[in-house]
């Protein structure tokens, strides 16, 4: 048994006694070291598995989803797209009683269901030969990877412990970025070798899934029993949840965020400024490599820091990289694509503090027994704002850039200052 094994059978008897975890092995260390042993520090290798294949399996889930409805099953674009809307909203559907499930005490149990989930969807694929099929693979993926960063982030907050806690999140944030751009590049290859490389990848994916499903199953950790004693009282449940729901809503125009790299830059630059499609492809790979590289720094870094700050700084910064862009986009051809690129340096720092301090927050506020339902308030709220997000962002830059960008920033920096005036403080910890 290796130390980080020994140190996860530690952990999680600590958890069962209502104790606090220990630090995790080699938390001091930097670089590679420490991203490694931060990845393990809830539950070992075999989590740090399940992370790996969450990661690559959400990278592919877009393109290889719609790849597959339209270059296997040769769906049209749109019956395609369709179908994968509906399994992202069916996904949604799902998080508040995953989040429930979870204050029942669960921990590992709901997190190696998402992946039994999208293990399902992917072998369903293979079987598929219409629309039907086609949609009922897309729900079994959506509600896999809706509720994936709720349930891992209650594993997580179970394990590790205040700032701990954050850079383990980081961690995992971190090599999520990596594997969304493996997953693509894994999907983009498979559609090279034709239908049956893809249908080899649909069966290879559900083989992960469910190997790294077993591994999450056998670390079987649940939370501690006083904790799930205080969730069968209802009537603790008012205040908290209600200053995390008001946090959801400031979060609204936060989760805009993703879609205005992935569709309002690239709109941006091709339509209007009649770029190259290769800035837009340089954004986005700059972008990822910032967030690899910088994510758990900067979260370190910030240690010391109220997390409620740093989420509202990071909405302060996103409004000013909007306002930039909107100020690169005026300068025209080559010059204002060149400054679109230096603006987007700006804007993924600001993704950084986001997105390493927003679910760190409400696990560090939420009360012990409301983890799952404080999570999965979190977790809706940035669902639907990226729900949104494609139609109203297209919709404003339809009319032109000077309406896109002040409205952007605009509801960003309100949301950073209700983040400020309305966010959840921390609550002692439970009497023992």
């Amino acid at each position: 048994m290796s130390l980080i094994q020994e140190k996860s059978v530690h952990d999680h008897a600590a958890v069962r006694a209502g104790e606090p975890p220990a630090p995790p092995v080699g938390a001091g260390r930097r670089g590679p070291s420490a991203l490694l042993s931060l990845l393990t520090a809830a539950g070992g290798p075999r989590y740090a598995v399940a992370l790996a294949v969450d990661a690559v399996g959400g990278g592919m889930l877009r393109p290889f989803l719609l790849l597959y409805g339209v270059g296997v099953l040769h769906l049209g674009a749109g019956a395609a797209g369709l179908a994968m809307s509906a399994g992202m909203v069916a996904g949604l559907l799902v998080v508040p009683l995953t989040g429930r499930w979870i204050d029942h005490g669960a921990r590992t149990l709901p997190a190696a269901a998402t992946l039994v989930l999208r293990a399902a969807g992917a072998l369903t694929l293979p079987a598929a030969n219409g629309l039907v099929w086609f949609t009922v693979a897309a729900v079994l993926f959506g509600m896999g990877s809706q509720s994936w960063p709720t349930t891992h982030a209650a594993v997580v907050s179970t394990l590790t412990e205040g700032r701990l806690r954050d850079a383990a999140l980081a961690a995992g944030r971190s090599l999520r970025n990596a594997g969304l751009g493996a997953g693509a590049l894994l999907a983009t290859l498979a559609v090279t070798g034709g239908a049956g490389a893809v249908r080899a990848l649909a069966w290879v994916t559900g083989a992960a899934c469910l190997v790294a499903a077993a591994l999450v199953l056998s670390l079987r950790v649940r939370a501690p029993q006083a904790v799930t004693d205080r969730a069968a009282r209802p009537q603790e449940a008012g205040e908290p949840l209600r200053r995390i729901s008001l946090l959801g809503l400031a979060n609204l125009p936060y989760s805009f965020c993703f879609d205005v790299l992935e569709v309002a830059l690239p709109a941006l630059l091709v339509l209007h400024l009649h770029a190259s499609p290769a800035w837009s492809s340089g954004v986005f790979v700059g972008n990822t490599v910032l967030v690899i590289a910088l994510q758990l720094a900067l979260v370190l870094r910030l240690a010391d820091r109220s997390r409620r700050a740093v989420l509202a700084a990071s909405g302060m910064v996103l409004a000013l990289s909007y306002l930039g862009f909107w100020a690169a986009g005026s300068l025209g051809g080559v010059p204002g694509a060149a400054g679109v690129a230096v603006v987007s340096v700006l804007y993924t720092l600001g993704e950084i503090l986001y997105t390493g301090s927003g679910t760190a927050l409400v696990a560090a506020v939420a009360p012990p027994h409301l983890l799952g339902r404080a999570l999965a308030r979190w977790e809706v709220s940035s669902g639907v704002g990226r729900a949104a997000a494609p139609a109203v962002l297209t919709a404003l830059l339809a009319v032109g850039p000077g309406l896109l960008w002040p409205v952007l920033a605009g509801a960003t920096l309100l949301g950073a200052l209700a983040v400020l005036r309305l966010g959840p403080v921390r609550t002692p910890p439970p009497a023992r």
